[in-house]
């Protein structure tokens, strides 16, 4: 993360941004996937503590992020945003956190390496507690309780007590999220994320027989750090990195708690992430989430599914980005393989035509997913990485610039989505499936995409 939160953090009022002028006319809007709070009291006492504590990130941080955002929507850098589908709180451990940031800063290496661009690294980490769900209920054997929402909602037990809607859960959150960016300052500027360290640990994943034909890039990477060494590179500066958060911003009532008035400029900041994103299920343009997040500071993302239209696409550019500012607004494609090449190219050329210069971003998850034959949310690699391609292909025919990935992807060695060099099979699920919610790559499928997509990057930036 940037060296100036410190600084930055004198400039942000800590308290609630209470008067700040239509901030809260998302109130008296349409509003989707809200919790139905069993608790009048415990809402209200939860509300009132999240809007007297700290940020958790800090309006200069944001700037930056805006500013990196901003040289990726002009082709001069790359995104890399990965992560959990949904976090909980018992697995934000030291190790769970570590593994995940590690695979991101491995991925990012060798995407860098292929583009000769900087990668902006970006986690799905420290806020993505909660998560939209098409049935407000699920039924098991009969019983029929409240669907699980993520943790900052309701408990993944299947039990009336455990899924009830807690708002003291959304202070749980907060707090998960603060330890979970301290672990993430302390990797990322501390020497974790050192250049030589992470190559290293990629050496290891091509020593796999079964990512061998990555070898060669390694290889050529190796090299030009060994080069960088003997021209006398400054490597200490090399042991940290930028890191950023996001989340999607679901739940408004625990966004707007933590929204701040930055004194330097009077303007609010979402202080819950750096960078947050409304969703497919609820980026209507009179909904109450568009609303909001066009009033923050914030760099704001779009999911946008293969229904999106070109106009919907300008409409919310108007809405959220009036003064076509670049770095403001991505839009995040989950079109599905069997879609993309057919319905992204007319939705790029209608923005394109209209002069708004937008970061463009796949989601390669969440258009293909399916039932495995055992019954278990799957999505298949070769799937997600045919969109992935399917993306810069659309990209390259329009002369436009396919500015980053949003992966679902975990550091840990689990079974939940099918096939790459070192398959994982549907009889893995039975002792290696660990999601709530998504399926999500793991640490080796992470680290092949990033493989696969350098020569795809490589091309796209010449």
């Amino acid at each position: 993360m940037p060296n100036n939160f410190i600084d930055s953090a004198a400039r942000l009022g800590q308290a609630g941004a209470a008067n700040y002028p239509g901030l809260d006319a998302w109130r008296s809007l349409p509003i989707s996937q809200q919790p139905s709070w069993q608790d009048e009291d415990v809402y209200q006492a939860s509300i009132k503590d999240l809007s007297s504590l700290p940020p958790l990130v800090f309006a200069g941080e944001v700037d930056v992020l805006r500013g990196r955002l901003a040289e990726a929507a002009q082709g001069k850098a790359f995104l890399l945003q990965g992560g959990d589908c949904a976090e909980t709180f018992d697995a934000a451990t030291a190790d769970r956190i570590s593994a995940r940031v590690r695979t991101i800063l491995q991925m990012a290496v060798v995407l860098t390496y292929g583009a000769s661009l900087p990668v902006i690294k970006m986690g799905r980490m420290a806020g993505q507690f909660a998560k939209p769900r098409s049935s407000n209920e699920e039924t098991r054997d009969g019983v029929t309780l409240p669907a699980y929402r993520g943790d900052m909602v309701n408990g993944y037990d299947f039990t009336p007590e455990s899924r009830g809607h807690d708002a003291s859960r959304l202070v749980k959150a907060y707090h998960t999220s603060a330890s979970t960016l301290n672990l993430i300052r302390a990797f990322t500027q501390g020497g974790f994320a050192d250049l030589r360290l992470v190559h290293h640990w990629n050496k290891g994943f091509t020593q796999n027989p079964a990512h061998a034909r990555y070898e060669s890039l390694a290889g050529e990477i190796d090299r030009a750090i060994r080069f960088m060494e003997a021209c006398g590179s400054d490597f200490e500066a090399l042991k940290r990195t930028e890191f950023f958060a996001s989340h999607e911003a679901l739940l408004l009532d625990y966004e707007r708690a933590l929204t701040r008035i930055d004194s330097r400029t009077g303007n609010p900041y979402a202080t819950s992430g750096h960078f947050l994103w409304i969703g497919e299920r609820t980026r209507q343009l009179d909904s109450a989430h568009v609303d909001f997040l066009s009033r923050v500071r914030n760099p704001i993302g779009v999911k946008l599914g293969p229904t999106t239209s070109g106009d919907d696409a300008l409409r919310l550019i108007d809405k959220l980005d009036p003064n076509r500012e670049p770095g403001r607004l991505t839009f995040i494609t989950r079109m599905g393989a069997a879609n993309i090449r057919e319905k992204l190219p007319a939705l790029v050329q209608k923005v394109t035509d209209s002069g708004a210069q937008v970061l463009w971003v796949t989601d390669p998850m969440h258009g293909n997913t399916v039932t495995s034959p055992n019954g278990y949310k799957t999505r298949r690699f070769d799937d997600v990485i045919d969109e992935v391609r399917g993306f810069f292909e659309v990209h390259q025919g329009l002369g436009t610039f396919p500015g980053g990935m949003h992966v679902e992807m975990t550091g840990d060695d689990v079974a939940e989505c099918l096939g790459g060099a070192d398959p994982v099979d549907q009889e893995a699920f039975l002792t290696r499936y660990e999601s709530v919610c998504d399926p999500r790559l793991n640490h080796m499928q992470s680290l092949e995409m990033a493989f696969l997509v350098s020569g795809a990057l490589a091309q796209a930036s010449r």
